[in-house]
């Protein structure tokens, strides 16, 4: 057995044994604030560390950059921390080893996150240095250039990785428009982002009326009110830009191959997603789990892996987002084994179709993600992440006890539904990166 098989092998019984002894899903005292500038702040007592975590969600992705400025959105987050009008990058990062803090930024697709975890001793000050940042950033040129190259760096490097070269390839041949494009962008489109269109994002985008905070850890509500409030409270609303958005897919059948010297095919399977809203989320959760997500008890894994042995990882997700993302199959196998691999795939999709989940495979799944819930709020980062897409998405205050409800009522008919309405195994999108001769794909047509 590999290493990578025996570590994931690992993770899943530590798994399965916090969730044996996890208690039932309980969130700490939560309450909902809305100020004057319109900013939605949570706050959320977690006394069990001296700490505090905030993070701050602003609805300002990828999916907002300009048509040719692909990964403005993300420069913009990162250039937050690149210096303010009264501190250079290097003074910050100096003042949070000092105060023992961490404060990171980052875009996704849908949003960008501000975070910081602090002493509650040093609070105060560690949130002047949180505000400073978001209020008064100062995207210096130099920094911005530097951002850039250093993005670019990474771009680059990306183009080595197979499983970069299949994911990217991948959602660029999906979406005709929406989410087609990497959060850190192009090398093709960021060399023409500026200084000035940082700032004008920021500027229409980074408004309290247009972000939640999230505040988690050894405080009262009292404390956040006192402490906190002021400032934000002077935090000016602005005018956020409207950017129309539209989700539009690729169909297949459709068979993208790229040649490269590898020893393993990185393959990518899949075709439109659903929307995170989207009333059969819930089903197509426990659907996916059974056929791929679900580690060791997934169909994939076992029929790909377990029974032939020809994967060294399988697995499926949907990616819900605000709009709707994609559905994905991830492959990693033997050059000579890509089309046997791709074939069971969609065999099992299909399968999924063709008759109802075993009761015992709906038992376990429901076991699962109901006994692995508290496990995505076990620390002051991860239930202030919660917190925010809960707020986010919309999902009410009372989701968390809301949750095991949802996943315990769908029934293996449900399953077959949705399985039906959400797989398209006869218009799959295939990437394959692999040596094509090798893998007996160098012929022009499908796998």
């Amino acid at each position: 057995m590999t290493a990578r098989f025996l570590l994931q092998l690992f993770l899943i019984v530590a798994a399965a044994s916090i969730m044996a002894t996890a208690p039932a899903c309980a969130v700490p005292p939560v309450e909902r604030l809305v100020l004057s500038n319109k900013l939605k702040v949570i706050v959320a007592q977690e006394h069990s560390l001296p700490f505090a975590t905030l993070q701050l969600l602003v609805d300002s992705g990828s999916r907002k950059d300009p048509p040719g400025k692909e990964g403005l959105a993300r420069l913009t987050a990162r250039g937050m921390l690149l210096g303010t009008e009264k501190r250079t990058a290097e003074t910050i990062n100096r003042e949070l080893d000092f105060l023992g803090a961490s404060l990171g930024a980052e875009a996704g697709p849908d949003y960008a996150v501000l975070s910081l975890r602090v002493l509650k001793k040093d609070l105060d000050r560690g949130f002047g240095l949180f505000m400073d940042v978001l209020t008064r950033p100062a995207f210096p040129a130099d920094e911005v250039r530097r951002e850039v190259k250093k993005t670019l760096a990474a771009i680059q490097s990306e183009e080595d990785q197979p499983d970069a070269v299949a994911e990217k390839t991948f959602q660029k041949e999906l979406y005709l428009s929406g989410y087609g494009h990497p959060v850190e962008g192009t090398k093709e489109s960021l060399p023409a982002v500026a200084r000035g269109d940082v700032e004008r994002f920021y500027r229409e985008n980074y408004c309290p009326n247009n972000a939640i905070l999230v505040v988690v850890g050894d405080v009262t509500v009292a404390e956040v009110r006192a402490r906190l409030l002021p400032l934000l409270d002077a935090w000016k609303a602005g005018d956020v830009a409207a950017v129309p958005f539209k989700s539009a897919f690729a169909e297949g059948p459709k068979a993208v191959k790229i040649n490269r010297s590898v020893t393993q095919a990185n393959i990518v399977i899949g075709h439109a997603g659903l929307s995170r809203d989207n009333p059969d989320y819930y089903a197509v959760v426990l659907m996916n789990y059974i056929l791929g997500s679900g580690g060791f008890s997934s169909r994939l894994f076992n029929e790909i892996r377990v029974k032939r042995g020809l994967a060294y990882s399988v697995g499926s997700y949907f990616d819900a987002r605000l709009y709707p993302g994609s559905f994905q199959v991830s492959i990693q196998t033997k050059n000579s084994s890509a089309s046997e691999a791709i074939r069971i795939a969609l065999d099992q999709m299909k399968l999924m179709q063709a008759s109802p989940v075993e009761v015992k495979e709906l038992d376990g799944a429901k076991k699962y993600l109901t006994g692995s819930f508290p496990m995505r709020m076990d620390t002051q980062a991860k239930l202030a992440g919660f917190l925010a897409q809960v707020e986010y998405f919309g999902l009410g205050p009372d989701y968390p006890s809301k949750y095991p409800s949802l996943i315990m009522a769908v029934t293996r008919e449900k399953i077959q539904d949705v399985a039906k309405r959400y797989l398209y195994p006869d218009k799959c999108i295939v990437v394959i990166v692999a040596d094509l001769k090798e893998a007996g794909l160098d012929a022009p047509g499908l796998p």
